[in-house]
């Protein structure tokens, strides 16, 4: 049986913060705001692979209220999310994502981004699609307030 998922995330600009997307560190003036290190791209992955579960949220498993995530990293988010999938007996099938924002540019860290998460979630790279784009100015993140990440998955079965 196939299942798929589907997760969104946003977080603001912070000074004083690293921006991480995708488990690597961008050079850029300001991070992300968050409980975690905000990793927005990770944190869509997290919450579609919770989504194709039925198991809610990225909030209800890795709640901002538990000092236990407090600036833990967002692969370790998503390694904790693959183990509920395997205990689920899925496996992942497809990874397709997208990071919109107008600074910086994500393009270029692109490759670093899909070897990252290939490690983690052991996807081919041509199973893992990671995209980014802007807004043309629009709305917050064309406003360079902040980033957002969408991301839809495919999981299977594993049927043992």
């Amino acid at each position: 049986m196939h299942r798929i998922g589907f997760g969104f995330d946003a977080h603001r600009f912070e000074e004083g913060r690293k921006l991480i997307i995708g488990g690597v560190e961008i050079p850029h003036a300001e991070g992300l705001s968050g409980h975690s290190d905000a990793d927005v791209l990770t944190h869509a992955i997290c919450d579609a692979l919770l989504g194709a579960l039925g198991l809610g949220d990225i909030g209800s498993h890795f709640p901002d209220s538990d000092p236990k995530w407090k600036d833990v990293s967002s692969l370790t988010l998503l390694e904790e999310t693959l183990a509920k999938m395997n205990d689920a007996k899925y496996d992942i099938q497809n990874i397709d994502s997208t990071v919109v924002c107008e600074k910086p540019r994500i393009s270029p860290h692109i490759r670093a981004i899909k070897e990252k998460l290939s490690a983690i979630t052991g996807l081919e790279p041509g199973s893992l699609g990671i995209k980014a784009t802007t807004t043309d100015g629009m709305g917050f993140t064309g406003r360079g307030e902040g980033i957002a990440a969408y991301a839809v998955v495919i999981i299977k079965s594993s049927g043992t």
